[in-house]
């Protein structure tokens, strides 16, 4: 069993997708350079939950 993922976390995500959908790797070390990148202000934390929720989504999209 996983962590289970908050409506916050969702919800940013998929933002995040519909924007900027294409730049995003597979990898957890580029996506969390780019959450980082286009979100101003969230925690260490939190960008690390959004960067690693990403990588899994795009590693079950291929």
């Amino acid at each position: 069993m996983g962590r289970i993922k908050t409506k916050q976390v969702k919800a940013i995500t998929q933002d995040l997708q519909q924007k900027f959908g294409g730049e995003f790797k597979d990898t957890f070390e580029e996506n969390k350079v780019l959450v980082s990148s286009k979100l101003s202000g969230p925690s260490k934390k939190l960008r690390n939950i959004i960067a690693g929720y990403v990588t899994r989504l795009k590693k079950t999209e291929r």
